[in-house]
Order: C-alpha cells, then sequence, then structure tokens
C-alpha cells in the first residue's frame, strides 16, 4: 500500500469517529501532563529544600547537643557512644576542647531566650539570639537591609522581618505578607529598642557555690538591619526574631533555661548550653570534625545529615509520584487500546476487501499501527 493511500484511509477514519478519537487523545494527553505534574512536583520540592539548606550558611557547621537533653538529632546517635548518665556536660570546658580540634576555626555556645523588649514604650515578646561576627559572610543575610554589626560586642541589634512588621504595628493576618524588607526597614534603622532581661549576680554569693542573685536590667540597643532569614533556623532551636552579637550576649549573663541542670531543679554555679556551634575551616572538613566530636560523647548535627535524610525522603516521594502520574497514563493507555480494537472489529469488511485485491499482512497492520508494529499478524484472523 503506497504511503499516500494509508495517509488518506487514515484521515477518513479518524473523520468518522472524531468523538472518540477527540475522548482518547485528550486521555492520552491527561495521561502524560499527569506524569509531568507530578514528576515536576517531586523536582520542585527537592529544589526548594536544596535552595534552603544553600541560604542556611550551614555548610560549614556542625551543631552540637548534650546526650544529657535526651534528644538527639537521628536513631543511630541513641544506641551508639555513652549513656546520657556517663556523658559529659556541655560548657564552658567541652566548648574549649571543641573549639582546639583539629579543622576546628571556632567553637561558640548558641544562646536562645524569650525576653522583653520595649519600643515606642510597647512591650514585645520574642525570641533573642546571639549571632558571632563570623556570621557576617553568610549566605542567609543576603537582601538584608542595612549592615551587620560593627564589631562582636556592639550595642547593635539585627531583627528578623516578622518582629520589624510587630514593631511597625503592621503584623499581617495568617497567609498574608504584603510589606517587603526594605519598606519595614526604612522606619526602623537607627532606632533604639530597650530589652529587659534579668542578670546572674554571683558577687554576693555566700558558702555556697551554687546561689546566685537575679537582677533585673535594661540595656538600649540600636536597629542597624532587617532580615527576611533565620540563618541558625536549621539548629533544631526554636526561631529568633532578633539577633544581637555573640560576645555582647555572652557577657550579660542572662538568666536562661540551661542554668537549671542540676538535680531537683537546683542551678548551676557554671554555664552550661543547650547547644554549641562548631564552625569548620572548609566544607570538606565537617565529616571528620563531626566524628572527632562524637568521640568526645557529644551528638552532632550537620548539612551532611541533612541532606542524606533529605535524599531519601525525595527518592521515595519521586517513587509515589511516579506511580500515581503512571496510573493516569495506564488509563490512557487503556483507552487507545479499546480504540484500536473497536476499529480493527468496525473494519473487518474492509480488511477483507484488501486481502482480496492483493494487501499484505504489513499492510493491514499499517492501516492500524502505522510505524509502530514490528510484528505480523494474519489478516485472516483479523477479518474473521
Amino acid at each position: 500500500m503506497k504511503l499516500y493511500d494509508s495517509i488518506d484511509l487514515a484521515a477518513r477514519n479518524l473523520r468518522e469517529s472524531v468523538l472518540r478519537n477527540s475522548l482518547t487523545t485528550l486521555g492520552i494527553a491527561v495521561g502524560v501532563a499527569s506524569l509531568v505534574a507530578m514528576l515536576s512536583l517531586g523536582v520542585g520540592l527537592q529544589r526548594l529544600a536544596s535552595r534552603h539548606l544553600r541560604t542556611s550558611g550551614l555548610f560549614d557547621t556542625v551543631v552540637v547537643t548534650s546526650r544529657r537533653d535526651m534528644r538527639s538529632f537521628n536513631r543511630e546517635q541513641e544506641t551508639n557512644g555513652p549513656s546520657p548518665a556517663e556523658s559529659p556536660e556541655l560548657d564552658e570546658a567541652a566548648r574549649a576542647k571543641i573549639e582546639k580540634l583539629a579543622d576546628v576555626a571556632e567553637a561558640y555556645p548558641d544562646i536562645r531566650f524569650i525576653t522583653e523588649f520595649r519600643f515606642d514604650d510597647k512591650p514585645h515578646l520574642t525570641m533573642v539570639a546571639g549571632l558571632a561576627f563570623s556570621s557576617k559572610d553568610s549566605d542567609g543575610f543576603e537582601g538584608m537591609q542595612g549592615r551587620f554589626f560593627s564589631s562582636d560586642d556592639s550595642h547593635e541589634v539585627v531583627i528578623q522581618k516578622s518582629f520589624a512588621a510587630e514593631l511597625l504595628g503592621k503584623a499581617p493576618a495568617r497567609g498574608e505578607d504584603t510589606e517587603t524588607v526594605a519598606e519595614l526597614a526604612k522606619p526602623l534603622l537607627g532606632k533604639q529598642v530597650v530589652m529587659r532581661y534579668g542578670e546572674r549576680d554571683t558577687s554576693s554569693a555566700s558558702a555556697d557555690p551554687s546561689s546566685y542573685s537575679v537582677i533585673s536590667r535594661e540595656l538600649p540597643l540600636t536597629i542597624v538591619g532587617v532580615t527576611d532569614l533565620d540563618p541558625d533556623s536549621m539548629r533544631g532551636a526554636a526561631r529568633a526574631r532578633l539577633f544581637l552579637p555573640e560576645k555582647l550576649l555572652l557577657g550579660l549573663h542572662a538568666m536562661q533555661a540551661s542554668n537549671f541542670r542540676d538535680s531537683g531543679g537546683m542551678p548551676s554555679s557554671e554555664p552550661t548550653y543547650t547547644t554549641v556551634i562548631a564552625r569548620v575551616t572548609g566544607a570538606g572538613k565537617v565529616d571528620s570534625v563531626e566524628q572527632a566530636i562524637k568521640k568526645l560523647g557529644f551528638n552532632t548535627f550537620s548539612i551532611l545529615d541533612a541532606s542524606k535524610s533529605m535524599r531519601r525522603f525525595f527518592a521515595i516521594l519521586d517513587l509515589f509520584l511516579g506511580i500515581f502520574g503512571s496510573l493516569a497514563l495506564t488509563v490512557a493507555s487503556i483507552g487507545i487500546i479499546n480504540t484500536l480494537v473497536m476499529a480493527i472489529l468496525e473494519r473487518r469488511r474492509e480488511i477483507g476487501i484488501m486481502k482480496a485485491i492483493g494487501a499484505s499482512d504489513n499492510d493491514v497492520v499499517d492501516y492500524f499501527l502505522p510505524k509502530l508494529a514490528p510484528w505480523e499478524f494474519s489478516a485472516e484472523c483479523l477479518a474473521s
């Protein structure tokens, strides 16, 4: 059969069954679109998570926690290493040991606590966190309005976008975020907020070394920057909305929940930390530093752990999305098979005439499946 005749017959068949062919084509289009949409959803979510990890500024960071907190970032650390009762405290001595490890550039405590700030004589209760001066080069501060701290102990503060909106009385409704960082920063940069906190004072301690008094303090701070991202949100702690220089916050000796670690709820005379941040000299040294810290009896978490867990999660997610997308494509394929079967049954008379005038089996196959069927089957069976 000539190519012109095959095209003419195919066009005639399409014109005679417009509705059936249109529905079959629509089914295939929906199936392919569903498969592509499902796989695109998985790829998009993975890229979004990867971008969040890249902007978190934690590629050269190891988060250290004490096993005494009875918490762990993964189940493997709960069964390996010393028991919580035998593990060391995460105190100043432990921080110094971590900082002296090979390939560790610095190690500083992650200090976070809730306290009151006053702006325009209005109180605002929020989470405050300390930032090391080396954090100024973190990707998490891209797009920040204003500037970073001028020194590691300056009386300056960087605030998060949502807290800036709260200070200005523009807190958006749930699901709405119309104000940009630039719009919020303009009326706030250079203004002052007053931080109210309780200071641990051990100067008047009695014979009991664990005793101390708490003195109410106020500290004026100048707003120098507004950012849209908490660069430390991957650390597993509550997300802060206001940031002070780490050295300044350490020197305040502010009361924290970690000050009550002794049995019976008695306060500890020496500061202990819930989390210590170890900055590594290079991203390639993170794994070796993690192993060294684990040998000291502490739990660790790094971007490597997050990326491993993320890859496993998205591999499973892509599998399920691919399966669901393939179901729609399978249903559409069944519709094509049904259309072909019906076309064959309706053309038995034409098949017989084609055979009578000398058409070969391949001609009959090409009539229904042009260029798609590498096999041959008997046209007599189709005509029977």
